[in-house]
């Protein structure tokens, strides 16, 4: 009997291991980087109908009211269509699009741009931000933001802000999915329903997690601004993809294409995209 329970028990740590093994495979793959050209790149956004990114170029002081802000358009080959599709921002930083619209994080306000025209259509004030961050919009055009340094987020609805979330620590990335609100703050991963009650996902990630993109189930990318990208699996471990640290290069708001499984990753003061193949 006490043979039968080792060489069970020895099964057991074998496919524990290798479900733990497997869970740790995952690897970006460098795909193409963009030309330098880009002007201080926070967040980059996957438009699969048009089949371009775009990405938000601060272009100086991310918390400057300077008017030099402005919207790249990039195409999936790693090309510069326009350095300055769309200008006349601040400091832009976080994307969301939905139908036609591409919502962009703008200091103090959320700004609106119809995507045809590449006109800004509006300008939403939302009162006492100081540093609106990321934008997510869920499945019924609502759109929500985060404030880093007031440690709120924001919920927008017919252009009507209201306040959702406060008291966090300091949230960045979002992610709107099944009626849920996924939020980065300070290094955890959070799941808020709708009682506005955090559930944490995962933690011990960089301080500065900035983007955060569903890859499938429960499982996700998350990017953190100093250089790292970490897998999230299903039982909140996570393994680092990415870690460009020591180049000094930036892993900022990230994009991406879940059909293709390609990460795009805007390196911020580098000025360029770079996108990875996630295997």
């Amino acid at each position: 009997m006490k043979s039968t329970l080792s060489i069970f028990t020895f099964l057991v740590l074998i496919l524990f291991a290798d479900k733990k093994l497997s869970a740790q495979q995952h690897q970006l793959i460098k795909q193409w980087e963009t030309d330098s050209v880009l002007k201080v790149p926070e967040s980059v956004l996957y438009d699969k109908a048009n089949k371009v990114l775009y990405a938000s170029n601060i272009d100086g002081d991310p918390a400057a009211v300077d008017g030099k802000g402005s919207i790249a358009k990039v195409g999936l080959d790693g090309k510069i269509i326009s350095v300055e599709w769309v200008s006349g921002l601040n400091s832009p930083k976080g994307l969301g699009l939905y139908k036609n619209t591409l919502w962009v994080a703008d200091i103090d306000h959320v700004v609106s741009i119809d995507v045809p025209s590449g006109k800004i259509t509006n300008r939403i004030k939302i009162e006492g931000a100081l540093f609106l961050n990321d934008v997510t919009i869920d499945k019924k055009g609502i759109v929500y933001v985060s404030d880093s340094r007031t440690k709120k987020v924001h919920r927008v609805e017919k252009d009507k802000p209201t306040l959702f979330l406060e008291n966090l620590q300091g949230p960045n990335g979002l992610l709107a999915k099944d009626g849920q609100l996924l939020v980065l703050d300070n290094g955890g991963l959070y799941k808020v329903g709708t009682d506005k009650k955090p559930v944490k996902l995962v933690d011990g990630m960089e301080g500065g997690t900035d983007g955060v993109e569903h890859v499938q189930g429960n499982e996700y990318v998350v990017s953190c601004w100093g250089g790292v990208i970490y897998y999230v699996n299903t039982d909140g471990s996570r393994q680092m993809l990415l870690d460009t640290r020591d180049q000094k290069i930036n892993s900022a708001d990230i994009g991406y294409d879940a059909v293709n499984r390609i990460v795009y990753v805007p390196t911020f003061y580098k000025n360029s995209v770079v996108a990875y193949q996630l295997k």
